[in-house]
């Protein structure tokens, strides 16, 4: 039921696979297949359910239903359980926020125990890590909210901004770092299964309860920094009536994103280049013949769309040798973030560019294995911790100083040059009347 080419599982059905998944007595399951599977089988089915039928095979195939059941019968299939439960536990910690998963967890360790009472230590570390990861994401998810809350506070109490990032960071590099240290964090806790369920088709029906939506807040979380950087290096450029203020504040963005360059901050850098690049900026042309156009333009190079971001990934593999190849104490050089958007839109078309099935009805068990390769670099690079000292006042002033709307952008960057065009005039004469409605 299972194919293979060159030793490597190329299709199965699903049963078959689940049935590869669950070891025995003799047989334990290779880690790579462990994490390939539980990723990309919820496109099929619901993690909750994978766990059933788990137990089911379990119990078919060792007859744990029998009254009377020895260690000596079972041999290793009880140490191989466990491992699988405790892989699961640790790559896909998020599955266990599901009360139904954590309530098989339970039933499973328990009837293992009766028969392995030595394994309790083993099991204790299963649920021990589960509920610190767990903790550390709801608090994670609740730093979120006080973040965003407060952002929006500001936002509906602050007309006009008080200071810019200059004052609060006037060195570049610093602020880089403080950059990297929101980055890596938001990063951090965003689970690998979070892209396959992004892609996953959600089935409307009645019996789909809360525990069952797709869950993929951390990742639109990420995509919302992203987005809440852009606006942010627009709104103080535009805040700005002086033309030198002006000037002086785009090459400051520009040594920021030089910065980010070389500490493998690709997510940052792409952020700010779309920033600057936004319509209310790029028109400010009085500004931008003052600016050092040089230093943005190579920065620009870097981030090309062309040959779908060439550039951008032949500096992306050099920072992922430069990791690899770092020292054990050399946090600085194992930094890595992709640009976040492009990751996403390369899974997005692996997913659709490859059928999940194959004529015959079998899983294209290819396809997972080509998912999993992806989403397995992105897990190295989440693991990279942030050398960098850690400066609460930048970061509170990047999470919640105002943003300027759309309508307020063009507004400020009007004020900062006037319209020239008849379409621009069009447009401040529409935005001039509707605010003063």
């Amino acid at each position: 039921a299972l194919i293979f080419a060159d030793g490597i599982l190329m299709a199965g059905s699903m049963e078959a696979l689940i049935q590869h998944l669950v070891p025995t007595d003799e047989y334990n399951p290779d880690k790579t297949y462990v994490f390939a599977f539980l990723l990309s089988s919820r496109l099929f089915i619901r993690p909750h359910d994978l766990i059933s039928e788990v137990c089911q095979v379990c119990i078919l195939q060792q007859n744990l239903s029998e009254d009377e059941l020895r260690k000596e019968k079972l041999g290793k299939f009880g140490p191989n359980i466990i491992q699988l439960l405790s892989e699961w536990a640790d790559m896909f910690p998020y599955d266990f926020r599901d009360e139904r998963m954590m309530k098989k967890l339970k039933e499973i360790t328990q009837r293992i125990l009766a028969i392995y009472p030595e394994l309790r230590p083993d099991v204790t570390n299963i649920t021990h890590s589960l509920v610190k990861k767990l903790n550390e994401l709801q608090n994670y998810e609740e730093e979120l909210a006080r973040w965003n809350s407060e952002a929006t506070l500001r936002s509906n109490t602050q007309e006009v901004p008080t200071t810019d990032i200059m004052e609060v960071c006037p060195s570049p590099l610093e602020l880089a770092q403080q950059l990297t240290h929101i980055e890596l964090d938001r990063l951090s806790h965003i689970g690998p299964e979070e892209f396959v369920q992004a892609f996953s088709k959600e089935a409307n029906t009645k019996e789909t309860t809360y525990n069952d939506m797709k869950k993929t807040s951390n990742l639109e979380a990420y995509v919302h920094w992203f987005n809440r950087l852009s606006y942010f290096v627009t709104t103080e450029i535009c805040s700005h009536l002086k033309k030198k203020n002006r000037v002086r504040i785009i090459e400051y963005f520009v040594d920021v994103a030089k910065e980010c360059i070389n500490m493998g901050n690709f997510n940052s850098l792409m952020a700010i280049i779309a920033g600057m690049n936004m319509t209310w900026v790029s028109r400010l042309k009085k500004t931008w013949s003052k600016v050092n156009r040089a230093k943005f333009e190579i920065l620009e190079h870097q981030m090309d769309p062309t040959s779908n971001f060439g550039i951008y990934r032949s500096c992306l593999k050099a920072a992922m040798w430069r990791s690899e190849g770092a020292e054990a104490g050399s946090k600085e050089e194992k930094i890595i973030i992709p640009f976040f958007s492009l990751f996403v839109k390369d899974l997005y078309f692996l997913n659709e560019g490859c059928s999940n099935k194959l004529p015959n009805g079998d899983i294209n068990f290819e396809k997972f294995w080509q998912l999993a390769k992806q989403i397995s670099d992105f897990i190295t690079w989440q693991q990279a911790e942030c050398p960098f000292p850690k400066n609460d006042k930048v970061i509170s002033y990047l999470l919640t100083s105002p943003v300027f709307s759309e309508s307020t952008l063009a507004l400020a960057s009007f004020e900062c040059e006037a319209p020239e065009k008849s379409f621009e005039k069009e447009k401040h004469k529409q935005l001039k009347a509707s605010a003063s409605v």
